[in-house]
């Protein structure tokens, strides 16, 4: 198919305004809002406490707290853990930083473990080697709403007695071996941010079957209070303590979005099955890969590019942008996630999370080499991918899809336009 680029000056297969904006926004949802803006409380309110419970129950968790973020449900999990000073957290390598700046919050220092290349998740058969005396819990990230193996990962905990922190934060209604992220493990976390499959805005969800988790992580959430904003407070800090908790109006949002989600996540696996038929035999891609038994949300459709066979292997990155440049300007939304893998940032390689090299300068702190040849798989991932979220999203459907994958063969059909 040779024909001239977009980005040199031909006409672009998507046009301009083909692609609809997250989230859509209908009546249910200006109802709750605007219900809730008439109400009389707007910090921590009744829509917070009945999300809670409605989450909850879709999810299949017996317990839930609404957050402010995703990244503050994870530190829940730390702290419901009995995660402390120095305690190692085993996590991948690739992710969103949150999955490992959460550790450092409560003073745990973070071990990192490479990923597996095909599903970009923590490799699991690596995770074992990476157990110390020191380790007290492992971090499973779904990433991209693709499920990790969840039968090993806990076998492995059980084997250690460690506990499992699931961040799903991407991962709403995905599921593995039948059963729904965010029920494997003994705690998760959701986030609610504006591009996430359950849209508040911001916000997020800590989830657990444990009540003395629910406890530990509830007194995280509230200033390090025993009892709560719906409860009698003393006003009283028994232990460290912040404010996550989330705010009426977000909370209504959320409840709105929930009661489309199901529909939404049914959307998106349709508009990906399009969208991956279209780009099967097209050379130079390396299509998203789930383990056996997983079904993922589809969160971010993330493909890579085989650098190898594109004769770029040299200047894999660079090129990557090249060709994501050209995308977009075909009318495909698709960018970088994620640039850099996560022992690479600043913080993890000056090991001074809070001054004089703390956490890892404490006393009882195992040495900790972060070195970056030891995650090749998840720096070649780094080096070669792109995403696309809103193309998958609704109310954009399989025309659009189809379309993307359009802009993707015209695309690696004319790459000689790119060198």
């Amino acid at each position: 198919m040779k024909t001239t680029l977009a980005i040199k000056g031909g006409t672009p297969v998507i046009a301009a305004g083909a692609m609809q904006k997250w989230p859509p926004i209908d009546e249910i949802d200006r109802q709750l809002v605007l219900a809730s803006l008439e109400g009389k409380n707007h910090a921590f309110g009744p829509n917070c406490t009945a999300f809670e419970q409605e989450f909850a129950a879709w999810n299949g968790s017996k317990h839930a707290i609404t957050t402010n973020s995703g990244t503050a449900a994870l530190h829940m999990g730390i702290v419901a853990c009995g995660c402390g000073t120095a305690d190692e957290v085993i996590v991948t390598a690739y992710s969103w930083s949150s999955s490992a700046t959460c550790i450092l919050h409560h003073s745990c220092i973070p071990v990192f473990v490479d990923i597996d290349f095909d599903t970009v998740n923590i490799d699991v058969s690596k995770i074992e080697a990476a157990i110390t005396p020191r380790t007290k819990a492992i971090i499973v990230v779904h990433l991209h709403g693709i499920p990790v193996a969840m039968d090993q990962v806990m076998a492995i905990a059980q084997r250690h007695g460690l506990k499992v922190i699931e961040d799903a934060c991407q991962a709403h209604g995905a599921t593995y071996q039948g059963r729904k992220v965010g029920t494997w493990g003994h705690c998760a976390a959701f986030s609610f941010n504006q591009n996430k499959c359950l849209c508040s805005g911001e916000g997020g969800m800590f989830v657990t079957d444990d009540e003395e988790m629910l406890r530990k992580a509830r007194q995280l959430w509230s200033f390090g209070e025993t009892r709560t904003p719906t409860q009698s407070r003393d006003y009283h800090v028994y232990a460290m303590g912040w404010m996550y908790r989330n705010n009426d109006l977000t909370a209504a949002f959320g409840r709105a979005q929930l009661t489309k989600l199901d529909g939404y996540l049914a959307a998106q696996r349709a508009n990906a099955r399009v969208l991956e038929e279209g780009l099967r035999q097209v050379p130079g891609l390396i299509l998203p890969t789930a383990p056996p038994g997983a079904v993922p949300n589809q969160y971010n459709y993330t493909l890579r590019f085989d650098m190898e066979a594109l004769g770029h292997a040299e200047d894999a990155s660079a090129f990557r942008y090249h060709i994501a440049e050209a995308l977009r300007a075909e009318g495909v939304e698709t960018g970088v996630y994620q640039p850099f893998i996560l022992p690479a940032m600043t913080v993890f390689q000056a090991k001074d999370g809070f001054g004089q090299g703390h956490p890892w300068s404490a006393p009882q702190a195992r040495p900790v080499d972060y070195a970056l040849d030891q995650y090749p798989a998840a720096q070649k991932h780094c080096d070669r991918h792109t995403g696309m979220t809103t193309p998958l999203r609704a109310p954009n459907g399989p025309e659009l899809a189809a379309q993307v994958a359009e802009a993707f063969r015209k695309v690696m059909s004319n790459l000689d336009q790119l060198q």
